[in-house]
């Protein structure tokens, strides 16, 4: 059993899951740095606040924290955006080669005059 475990773990998709979990984790935190060093800063010129992420508003005892929320909206955006971008890289990379067209063969036209032509030596002969 264990043997078959380690085979299992050593498969080529269980590697490239694991190394793709790792990177996604690490990337996620750089996409948080960035929103939160980066990102927030800027839109604080505009909304007066260096940390979205305490933008809220109450209603009675509930509190809504709205900032947090704009945040994630904020972080999906650019992770949805750079998966795009590699996807984009990764079809122009292995693009498949369009096959050539097939040659043109004769036209309908063509073809009803060459069997004219045949019934025609047929007659002759």
């Amino acid at each position: 059993m264990l043997k078959e475990f380690r085979d299992f773990i050593m498969r080529g998709n269980m590697l490239d899951l694991a190394i793709g979990v790792i990177i996604g984790g690490a990337f996620t935190g750089l996409v948080n740095s960035l929103t939160t060093n980066l990102i927030n800063p800027l839109l604080s010129i505009f909304v007066g606040k260096t940390d979205l992420g305490k933008l809220s508003f109450s209603i009675g005892a509930a509190k809504f924290t709205y900032g947090s929320f704009l945040n994630d909206v904020l972080n999906f955006i650019i992770m949805a955006f750079v998966v795009f971008l590699l996807v984009k890289l990764v079809n122009r990379v292995f693009r498949k080669p369009e096959p050539e067209a097939a040659p043109a063969g004769p036209t309908q036209e063509e073809l009803l005059t060459q069997i004219r032509d045949l019934l025609q030596d047929q007659n002759h002969n």
